[in-house]
């Protein structure tokens, strides 16, 4: 370029507005080779949160309707519509109503607050593997996919795709697409790259929501290669247990138990031990709960034998899953408990039961990103919480309002003032399932009232009667240089007893015994009462009962459906 050329588009560049965008671009990088950028989240934000929302979630009776226009663009740093299908290897809208209404709306979002980003997901559970499959089969393939995304995106004013392909190698996918599929990212990376320099708009972002279990990301992902080439990665740390499985599990346990690692710590552990950048690495968030249906309800407890599935959900209405707003109906009459050792709760009622997540465990999870340093939170779904505060009586976005408070807030306002904290002391004494009587001192149990706003407290904070007391001390992860998968081991400490059925009591490596927590609150007026016991694991080994079954390195391994697909997306 000569100096009177170099000139006329120094002078000319102010006037320059990227088009089909909304913001006036600026200068895009020249990169020689494939850039290693972080995606950032907003000025002054500590981390990312990144929303998930269903073009289905409108398709829901009554009340639980939820439309783009529904959402709060101020709630999450980045938000997905999810999903957009593909036909004739060109990646197309799902339905004319999609185009006509939803990405319009969608798109509105960011007018009202223009830092949002907004991307568009494709794939999911129920898209299956086979489309994925022949368009990554060629270049040719993936080049027609990657213009026909290009187009759709721009066309529609998304700022990003985020691919869900469940999974690379697996579910009738060859081993070989573990390959292709990198190659699609690093095609489509270039390609974005190279469109922001013609448009001279800001690059389109690229994300992909991942599994994390780690039998599945073994077979799955080259992780160093996908940790250098996404902007951020949405780990999938849910689904965990499920009325696929013969006994009760949580959903989203925060930590792992004795025999069975498999948590949210130790996937995003996973994740980084194998070279994904931590800054990059988002923890998903469910904003629903899975449902058992007990085989007696007198044995209501964590690992309790199950017979399939609890009832549908009023609004979702699919068994063994629950919306968070229709756990806040289920939670009136039941029991709810606290899982000490894993961070959550869980309620029954009759013959029925449900691991789920609430203000409470989402602040742990919260904590723990923090202190782990990884890149902030990833929500299946902004539609299944409660959106209008019609259920659950604490206001919009009960659940996702808590991250908002304690991820994009400044770093230095995250501690939590003495003024929040209580103390007592007891002693207790209670017999347990095998017969056996425990009678220990308690330690000292801390009540934690977490200020951040209207919206964020739960029902048990909110009623006076009803105190929630949740411990005080160290959040626990995985040890950075632990074992490997099958003999990984969390060590706890600091831990304290809350009311309930099972109680904890601190373990070292060289002890390696299993105890848990859990915290019941009464529906009546009368303050808790803290009770002491021992757990006695089940005899028998949980063997889940899922669709899908796989051998990678030899091992057997059930798949399920992710929370991606734990709706129908289809119009009722």
């Amino acid at each position: 370029m000569d100096l009177g050329r170099l000139l006329l588009w120094v002078v000319a560049w102010p006037l320059r507005l990227c088009p089909r965008c909304s913001v006036e671009a600026e200068p895009p990088p020249l990169p020689r080779s494939l850039s290693t950028n972080v995606c950032s989240p907003l000025p002054g934000a500590a981390h990312r949160l990144v929303c998930y929302f269903t073009n289905w979630a409108h398709s829901r009776p009554g009340p639980a309707s939820v439309l783009p226009s529904d959402l709060d663009p101020f709630l999450c740093t980045h938000l997905v519509f999810a999903f957009a299908s593909m036909n004739d290897n060109q990646m197309v809208a799902k339905d004319l109503q999609d185009e006509d209404s939803l990405y319009p709306e969608f798109s509105k979002l960011k007018e009202r607050n223009p830092e949002l980003k907004t991307l568009l997901s494709i794939g999911g559970w129920n898209f299956g593997t086979s489309r994925f499959t022949t368009m990554l089969s060629r270049p040719t393939t993936r080049e027609k996919f990657i213009s026909s995304a290009i187009s759709l995106l721009r066309t529609h004013n998304f700022d990003g795709l985020d691919l869900c392909f469940l999974y690379p190698g697996l579910r009738g996918s060859p081993m070989y697409d573990r390959w292709n599929f990198l190659f699609l990212i690093q095609e489509l990376l270039l390609a974005f790259q190279q469109e922001a320099q013609r448009t001279m708009c800001p690059r389109l972002l690229l994300s992909a929501a991942v599994s994390g279990d780690p039998q599945i990301i073994q077979t799955a992902y080259n992780v160093p290669q996908l940790g250098r080439l996404l902007d951020f990665i949405n780990v999938l740390t849910f689904d965990v247990h499920g009325s696929w499985e013969e006994f009760t599990g949580h959903n989203s346990p925060l930590f792992s138990q004795q025999g069975d690692p498999r948590s949210v710590a130790y996937a995003m552990d996973y994740w980084r031990k194998l070279g994904a950048p931590s800054e990059k690495l988002l923890v998903g968030f469910p904003t629903y709960g899975r449902t058992f249906h007990l085989l007696k309800d007198s044995e209501h407890w964590l690992q309790a034998e199950a017979v399939g599935p609890a009832s549908p959900g009023k609004y979702t209405r699919q068994p063994g899953f629950l919306a968070y707003y229709e756990i806040c109906s289920f939670l009136q009459g039941a029991k709810k408990c606290w899982i000490e050792h894993q961070r959550v709760p869980y309620a029954y009622k009759g013959e029925e039961w449900v691991g789920y997540d609430d203000a409470i465990s989402f602040r742990h999870k919260a904590s723990f990103i923090k202190k782990e340093h990884y890149g902030g939170a990833m929500v299946w779904t902004l539609d299944l919480d409660d959106v209008r505060g019609a259920f659950c009586g604490t206001g919009p976005f009960p659940l996702v309002s808590v991250l908002k408070n304690l991820l994009l807030q400044a770093e230095s306002s995250s501690t939590l003032s003495p003024k929040f904290w209580s103390s007592s002391a007891m002693n207790s004494s209670s017999t347990g399932p095998g017969g056996l009587t425990v009678t220990k001192a308690l330690p000292t149990v801390s009540g934690i009232l977490l200020s951040g706003g209207e919206g964020v407290a739960t029902e048990t904070q909110r009623k006076t009667e009803n105190m929630t007391t949740i411990p005080r001390g160290g959040i626990v992860t995985p040890t950075r240089g632990a074992a490997s998968f099958g003999k990984h081991t969390v060590v706890l400490q600091g831990k304290t007893e809350t009311p309930g059925e099972k109680a904890m009591t601190p373990v070292t490596p060289e002890q390696m015994t299993m105890t848990s927590g859990h915290l019941e609150t009464e529906t009546s007026g009368v303050k808790n009462m803290v009770r002491r016991r021992k757990t006695v694991a089940p005899a028998k080994m949980i063997i889940p009962s899922g669709k899908m079954t796989v051998t990678p390195d030899g091992k057997t391994k059930t798949l399920r459906g992710e929370p991606l697909t734990s709706e129908v997306d289809t119009d009722p």
